[in-house]
């Protein structure tokens, strides 16, 4: 027989058969008779609804065959069958994974465990229950007692039924000035079983003031036990301590205090906290924790929200005392998810920092949900009700928002994060570009952004080299907008080979920024990615716009049309609309629209109506959208991203999950699979693909977004290499997994993953494409580009990318990206589709777009996009920011011959663009307010009239067809006299899209553009370099 296939050897393949824990197996011809009068003692013994287990347990004395046994929930058609061949032994356990396959089932709150024998109707064990029971519900002793709350899951082993009091029960509240009736000590046991507390005993201060607790005293979990003064034996001072042991003295738990306590002393939160004085004596009750003094000091400190690695929140402590936060809870601006409660021992001491972090595959422990755009955040006393600290805000930080100075002041852009230490409170300025050694043999330059969100003061900021009495003071009156470079050729100094820029504060002394080199860089040293990398050496100088870096893509306008429009009625949708998938009808039709709505788990079919908007389907039991179901029928889908394999919805309905909505705190990135073809209102999935083995501590809130499937044909045409093989992609390498791969988006990694989905519910992950996006909101295949759509929504401003394979790795790459069309809000466009070539009209074809946020009351919109079959788009409307005068009487080109030094004049733009970029050309501010021509050399092609604007720039758009390779940009004046000419380097453009393009801020912030678009300051040369 051949090796089997090393693909085949390395599939991830979800369970086939229940895993068997602690199993004994015994050879067959011991097994238990097949015609034995009785049925095998075999009982349901623990569960666990949270992994989603039962275990069975072999409670006779002889081995028994248990090959085709049943367990089933509370629902008749949701079945786990164990595989044939399995002897349990007398005494031993096994354990089932229900929610496995594609036909898996969870175990829900109010739920049964039930055992069946191999017909599936003899009734051997049974078990419910009316809420999750934590850790699990287990019998003790194993396999005949009754069913208890356990200590631990004890997954395939002995049940955990006893905990030893030392372990649990604490002191948790003290009266200690005669109160009712006098002075008293409350004991508490944290655990959620009973446990005997005979023999503990209770002293003060005094080692001879003991009190024994009798035999036989046994405690509920999470009761309390009131000792009083009388029983005690002995009364409590001003100055005095509780203390708690074993019987053999030795310390479980004590309090001291120097005086008595106005009401009493207890934990806060009740049980679990440190010791407080409380607001009201609770005697046998929970303790009364109204914000003590000390958790009224709880401020929040810092924010990051814009997903760089993980949104996170800086509580600090303004007051002079320790302040315990355990088990307070943690949400955003939705009132109704469930909190996350901080873990024990969170204690922040006077003037220190405490992360709130979000969930990560590297920090598990954290809030499973992400913070907005424009979000809030709330901490509550364990209560829930009782608030500590709250903050909100209406735009993701480029950085982060951060008091100023730490606990006290007022909320600003940082200009650092400084996740659990002090804000960096600094001017919101930083070193973006250095050139010292240009290539015309020009002035060096120092270019500087604001990363902040509003405009800034610059006057006074100084610039030195690494020279003292080297400095250049920005004018007074010098403002830099929100994201707007600040470029100055007039340093007075010259930059060496080894030298460097360093950025003070108007004091002159205050250290903002800097940076140093030992050689000058070829093109130029700049931030990669702009403006938060790291300084390198760039590929290319771009005085005034985004930095070129090896890696990082330039962003580009929307090579479509810059306006959008809504396609459905008003209300259409209540929100939560997510994933878009368009179905070519075929011809010059227009096709399907399916779309599914996460919230509520809908899958919407939507079709074109005569007046060019979009709405529902009404036949077929679609006017409302249906509901999805996991296999089985149960669940709340939580619907992110749709696909259909093939462009045909015949083929099957995909969607793409988080989570079920039932028991939305735990991740379940899966697929689903439906046929969409009946006319029932609710479609239960006839696959289910969960990858959750491939996203170990993947938030719930943080799974699968979008989804597509691409054509093997196509992949293979291409060159795509299989990561798991090394190799060009094979499909015979993967049966059964139908005729392409499906790729899927995931949110909290902001990556993009291709897959092989087989028939038999297992899968394989073939390529993994990282993207600079702070997340992905959705990917759609392009088969007329023969390209991936990346999407992220208003977290990134509502940028997309394009990927294509790379020809020498045979990997995706991405090779444009583009800001949302110019005319569009950023609204929380969390699904994206391309209708085909088929349905062109005038060169361009519908785009879709899904606002999650169902905006002024309107969820769908369309744009447009030039179709491959057309040759691209030709040269649209440039969207400058700068005044544009409509072209008519425009001054013809000039001949290259007047191109001389002599007329070079101030003109001056980056060194490079790509075509399709929007650039920034200064002209010089003596022509402010004139209107000028520019053109592009060496063949002249037009860039429009402009008015000049005050700071002397014009913003001009660079045609998409234009070629690659060195141009000049001229400007005339009205009569056609040039003022001045610039070279300009342009690198190549995406041939199938053309169009209207931008610089702004790399992708990576995911959060404002930085970069206004005409908003650069020059500082022009005045006088000779020194």
């Amino acid at each position: 027989m051949p090796s089997p296939s090393p693909v085949r050897a390395r599939l991830r393949a979800l369970p086939a058969a229940l895993a068997a824990l602690a199993v004994v197996v015994v050879p067959s011809l011991v097994a238990a008779p097949a015609h034995a009068a009785e049925p095998p003692l075999i009982v349901v013994n623990e569960v666990e609804t949270a992994a989603d287990w039962i275990e069975l347990t072999n409670a006779g004395t002889e081995p028994a065959d248990i090959s085709g046994f049943q367990v089933k929930d509370n629902d008749d058609t949701h079945i786990a069958m164990v595989p044939a061949g399995t002897i349990l032994a007398a005494g031993a356990f096994y354990a089932i994974d229900t929610n496995v396959g594609a036909d898996g089932f969870g175990l829900g709150a109010a739920d049964s465990a039930r055992v069946f024998a191999a017909d599936g109707a003899t009734l051997l064990d049974a078990h419910s229950w009316t809420a999750h029971p934590s850790p699990s519900a287990g019998r003790c002793p194993d396999g005949t007692g009754a069913f208890v709350t356990t200590v631990a899951a004890s997954k395939g082993a002995a049940n955990v039924c006893t905990l030893d009091a030392a372990d649990a029960v604490v002191i948790n509240e003290i009266e200690s000035d005669a109160g009712t009736p006098g002075d008293w000590v409350e004991l508490i046991n944290t655990a959620k079983v009973t446990v005997d507390l005979s023999g503990l005993r209770v002293l003060d201060n005094d080692d001879t003031h003991v009190y024994s607790i009798p035999a036989g005293t046994a405690l509920a979990g999470g009761a309390r036990l009131v000792i009083e003064g009388a029983d005690l034996g002995f009364g409590l001072g001003g100055a005095d301590s509780v203390r708690l042991t074993d019987a053999a003295g030795t310390a479980i738990d004590a309090y001291s205090w120097t005086t008595h306590a106005a009401t009493t002393y207890g934990r806060c939160p009740d049980g679990v906290g440190a010791f407080d004085v409380t607001a009201a004596t609770t005697k046998g009750a929970v303790n009364d924790c109204t914000p003590p003094v000390a958790a009224a000091s709880i401020v929040v400190n810092e924010v990051e929200s814009n997903g760089d690695d993980t949104d996170w929140v800086e509580v600090f402590n303004v007051g002079a005392a320790p302040v315990d936060l355990s088990g307070a809870l943690f949400r955003d601006n939705d009132a109704t998810r469930v909190p996350w409660a901080l873990p024990a021992g969170s204690i922040i001491a006077p003037g220190g920092f405490l992360v709130i972090d979000q969930a990560s595959g590297s920090n598990p422990a954290g809030f499973d949900f992400g913070l907005g755009n424009a979000d809030e955040v709330h901490l509550y006393l364990p209560d829930g009700v009782t608030e500590l600290a709250t903050y909100r805000w209406g735009i993701h930080s480029a950085v982060s928002y951060g008091r100023c100075p730490d606990g006290t002041g007022a909320f600003a852009t940082t200009t650092v994060s400084t996740k659990g230490g002090p804000n960096n409170c600094a001017l919101p300025v930083v070193i973006n570009e250095v050139e010292s050694q240009p290539a015309d043999g020009g002035e060096d330059w120092v270019e500087l952004v604001n990363v902040g969100t509003s405009a800034v003061d610059a006057s006074g900021l100084v610039i030195r080299d690494s020279e003292v009495d080297h400095a250049y003071v920005v004018p007074a009156g010098t403002t830099i907008a929100a994201g707007a470079y600040f470029i100055v050729d007039a340093l007075g100094y010259g930059l060496g080979g080894a030298d460097a820029v360093r950025l003070f504060a108007a004091d002159g002394t205050s250290l903002l920024d800097s940076h140093s080199w030992n050689a000058h860089a070829a093109q130029t040293y700049g931030r990669c990615p702009d403006p938060k990398g790291a300084f390198e050496a760039t590929t290319g100088a771009t005085k005034g716009t985004q930095n070129l870096c090896a890696g990082v893509v330039i962003d580009e306008a929307w090579p479509g049309s810059p306006d959008v429009r809504v396609l459905d009625s008003e209300d259409t949708f209540s929100g939560d609309l997510s994933g878009l998938d368009y179905e070519p009808s075929g011809s010059a039709a227009l096709g399907t629209l399916w779309a599914v709505q996460n919230g509520d788990g809908l899958l919407y079919k939507l079709v074109a109506g005569g007046a060019g908007d979009w709405a529902p389907a009404t036949a077929d039991g679609w006017a409302a959208g249906k509901t999805l179901r996991y296999p089985g029928g149960t669940g709340a889908v939580d619907a992110e991203g749709v696909t259909v394999a093939g462009g045909d919805s015949a083929n099957g309905v995909y969607v793409s999950t988080e989570r079920n909505n039932d028991a939305s705190s735990l991740s379940r990135p899966a697929v689903l699979r439906f046929d969409a073809s009946g006319a029932a209102t609710e479609l239960t999935a006839i696959h289910e693909w969960n990858l959750a083995a491939d996203f170990p501590g993947l938030g719930a809130n943080a799974g699968l977004e979008g989804i597509t499937w691409v054509p093997d044909a196509a992949l293979t045409a291409d060159g795509f290499v299989d990561a798991v093989t090394g190799s060009a992609y094979d499909p015979a390498d993967y049966p059964g997994h139908g005729g392409g791969l499906f790729f899927v988006g995931v949110e909290g990694t902001a990556s993009v993953y291709a897959y092989a989905l087989m028939a038999d519910g297992t899968f394989a992950r073939l390529a993994t494409i990282a993207t600079t996006f702070a997340l992905v909101a959705d990917v759609q295949y392009d088969a007329d580009r023969g390209g991936l759509w990346v999407v992220c929504d208003e977290a990134c401003d509502g940028r997309i990318a394009f990927y294509e394979l790379d020809g020498p790795t045979g990997a995706f790459a991405a090779t444009h990206v583009f800001e949302r069309p110019a005319n569009a809000a950023n609204v929380a466009n969390e699904g994206f589709a391309v209708a085909d070539d088929a349905v062109c009209t005038a060169g361009a074809k519908p785009t879709f777009y899904a606002d999650d946020a169902d905006t002024d009351g309107f969820s769908l919109r369309s744009g447009t996009l030039p179709c491959e079959a057309t040759g691209g788009p030709g040269t649209p409307t440039p969207t400058p920011t700068s005044p544009v005068t409509p072209g008519t009487g425009a001054p013809g080109p000039v001949a290259d011959a007047q191109l001389t030094p002599a007329t070079r004049g101030s003109v001056d733009a980056a060194d490079s663009a790509t075509a399709g970029q929007r650039v920034t050309v200064y002209v010089g501010t003596q022509h402010a307010g004139r209107t000028v021509w520019v053109w592009l050399h060496s063949t002249p092609i037009s860039l429009g009239s402009h008015v000049v604007a005050a700071d002397g720039t014009v913003t001009v758009v660079l045609p998409a067809g234009v070629q690659p390779g060195a141009h000049r940009l001229v400007v005339l004046d009205a009569e056609g006299n040039v003022i001045g000419w610039t070279d300009l380097s342009v690198t190549r453009a995406l041939a199938a899209t053309g169009g209207d393009s931008g610089a702004v801020m790399g992708t990576l912030l995911g959060a404002t553009a930085l970069v206004l678009v005409g908003a650069a300051l020059v500082v022009r040369r005045r006088t000779a370099r020194v």
